[in-house]
C-alpha cells in the first residue's frame, strides 16, 4: 500500500484526530508485519499502543512501567526487545539527544530519513523528511536522523 503524504507534516504540534493517528499506524504495522512474515506479539502491539499514546518520546523505564503496571513484564529485557524490534521493522524511532523512543507516524514511506522537532517546552515531537544534499556518487544512504530542539509555535507565544 503506497503512503499517503500527511497534509499536516507538523499536526503533532496542533490539535488534530489522535485517534486517527493511532488506527492508522496500528494498521500499518499489521501490514508491516504480515508482509515481513514479523510478529506482533501482545507485548510488541502493546508497547507500540504505549508509544502512540501522545506525540511524546517515552524513555525504556517508562515503557516498562507502563508494562509491569499491566502485568505484561517487569524486567528491563521485555521493554528493550519490544522496543528493538519496533525500530528495526521502522515502526518506531529512537531519539538520541533523548535517550528516548517515539512510535513512527508513517511508517510504510519507504526509505524515509527522520528529523525530530524537539519542543523543550511542552516536550511534543514532530516527526519530518529528512532531506540529505547532493552526495557523491556510490554513497548510499543507509540511515538518516536529524535532532533539531527548540520552541513550538504554541510554547514561543507562550514565552514572549
Amino acid at each position: 500500500m503506497a503512503h499517503e503524504k500527511n497534509p499536516d507534516p507538523l499536526r503533532e504540534f496542533h490539535p488534530h484526530n489522535h485517534d486517527h493517528c493511532v488506527s492508522d499506524a496500528m494498521a500499518a504495522a499489521e501490514r508491516i508485519c504480515a508482509s515481513s512474515g514479523a510478529r506482533l506479539t501482545p507485548v510488541r502491539r502493546r508497547v507500540l499502543e504505549i508509544l502512540l499514546e501522545g506525540h511524546r518520546p517515552m524513555g525504556a523505564y517508562d515503557v516498562l512501567g507502563r508494562l509491569d503496571e499491566e502485568g505484561l513484564g517487569d524486567k528491563p529485557p521485555v521493554a528493550y526487545r519490544a522496543l528493538g524490534f519496533l525500530v528495526d521493522h521502522g515502526l518506531a524511532h529512537r531519539i538520541e539527544r533523548l535517550n528516548a523512543f517515539i512510535a513512527c507516524p508513517h511508517p510504510e514511506a519507504e526509505g524515509h530519513g527522520a528529523a525530530f522537532l524537539i519542543c523543550r517546552g511542552c516536550g511534543t515531537v514532530a516527526e519530518v523528511t529528512a532531506t540529505l544534499p547532493d552526495l557523491p556518487e556510490g554513497f548510499r544512504v543507509e540511515r538518516t536522523t536529524v535532532e533539531a530542539e527548540g520552541l513550538c509555535a504554541a510554547c514561543t507565544e507562550k514565552a514572549a
